[in-house]
């Protein structure tokens, strides 16, 4: 037939891929190979779950039902450009054959060749990544330990333009949800400001922006985050204003580098993220390529920081200011720009009130982020034994040999 090739081009890029029946006694195709497939009836947006269904169904011959499902795709949302080029494929290739998504001769691509590549990296990408799932039960490696406060955690992954929402329960972390993303026009790794990257490494959602008080731009809303954080301040880093947001109403989804450094999200995905996360509590890490691991065996990779927060708690609640100190970096800094000296004056007024009571430790979490050097982001809340309010601290420790050291401490609640 006429889309023979296209058809053939289909069942190559989503052969792998097991999208849930939606009707009663459908059965699930399995996968081809034994990459680890979970289910995804929750972790695929209902939009792209139209969308990789309508590819497999023309990829399998069916291109009837494709086309039928692609138009209702296309009415639904009229904005969804990648949707109307694979419904457009699908409509030409009764008369032609039909061998690339966004196959559009030339006379009428002539002017958009830069639009029609992106289109077709973004289906590559959004393939690839339902395709190639994160193994069952396995976590991101930088998530260490999440307190029962912390109810949410998002992890972004540029390569594969991707952003997965999990679900802090009793049994840890679990992948719920996950979506395509874009992210800076420039790439990722941010520096300096104006450089259109998206910043890597481990951040907070810092507010929820409305979005009546935002322009159409936005989207849905926006979810700013505290970048730069004191790693990034630390090595010198500047700009200001990251946000996941969502996209104009003219459009669905951006390209898979398309945003000023900021993560963008089609919109209907954004909204199920906006009402899940909490603002200060909810972790967002942005990796070049996330690495997933069992999480037992980040359990076994934090007992030596454990041990040696354990043992600075320990030296807090004796009162010993010199070996407290001892767990600090001499460039040390706090939430208010005192050096280390300046900053020790404050701890021994503090250290005098305790007078030696024990310190207690609660809502503990911490992350670990991993580049040219070792960092881990510890969060807490800080309470002497017979007080009644605590306090809610941000650590910011470094691996200076095989020591743990604290760079940054400050107060945040």
């Amino acid at each position: 037939m006429k889309y023979k090739l296209f058809a053939l081009f289909l069942i190559c890029a989503v052969g792998l891929i097991s999208i849930p029946a939606h009707s009663a006694g459908k059965k699930k195709r399995p996968p081809v190979e034994s990459t680890p497939v979970t289910h995804r009836s929750s972790e695929v947006g209902s939009v792209e779950a139209r969308l990789i269904g309508i590819y497999r169904l023309a990829g399998s011959g069916d291109h009837k039902t494709a086309l039928n499902k692609a138009e209702l795709l296309v009415n639904d949302h009229p904005n969804f450009q990648l949707a109307q080029l694979v419904y457009g494929d699908l409509l030409a290739s009764q008369v032609r054959v039909i061998s690339n998504v966004g196959d559009i001769p030339g006379t009428l691509s002539a002017g958009a060749t830069t639009r029609l590549s992106e289109l077709r990296q973004e289906a590559l990408l959004r393939m690839q990544a339902l395709r190639e799932r994160p193994p069952a039960n396995a976590i991101p490696s930088q998530f260490l330990a999440m307190s029962s406060r912390n109810k949410h955690a998002i992890a972004v992954d540029a390569s594969r333009s991707r952003l997965y929402l999990f679900e802090n329960t009793r049994q840890g972390l679990k992948l719920v949800e996950d979506y395509y993303i874009s992210v800076g026009k420039s790439g990722i790794a941010k520096t300096v400001e104006g450089d259109l990257r998206t910043p890597l490494g481990v951040y907070f959602i810092t507010n929820n922006l409305n979005r009546k008080s935002l322009k159409d731009f936005y989207g849905s809303g926006a979810l700013p985050i505290n970048y730069p954080n004191m790693l990034d301040s630390k090595r010198g880093k500047t700009g200001s204003g990251i946000w996941l947001h969502g996209t104009p109403p003219n459009q669905f989804s951006r390209a898979p580098q398309a945003t000023d450094g900021c993560v963008v999200l089609a919109n209907p995905d954004l909204e199920n993220i906006l009402r899940k996360v909490e603002v200060r509590t909810t972790p967002v890490v942005i990796s070049q390529k996330l690495t997933w691991v069992p999480p037992q065996s980040v359990q076994a990779e934090s007992k030596t920081f454990e041990d040696t927060l354990a043992a600075w708690n320990k030296a807090k609640s004796s009162g010993n200011v010199d070996h407290l100190l001892s767990f600090y970096t001499s460039d040390f800094n706090s939430n208010n720009g005192k050096t280390l000296s300046e900053w020790t004056i404050g701890l021994r007024k503090e250290l005098n009130l305790t007078r030696g009571r024990p310190i207690q430790l609660k809502d503990l979490s911490y992350l670990r982020w991993t580049d040219t050097s070792d960092t881990m982001v510890v969060t807490f809340g800080e309470v002497a034994d017979g007080a009644r309010n605590s306090t809610t601290k941000r650590q910011y420790w470094t691996l200076q040999g095989s020591q743990w050291k604290i760079f940054y401490e400050g107060i945040i609640g």
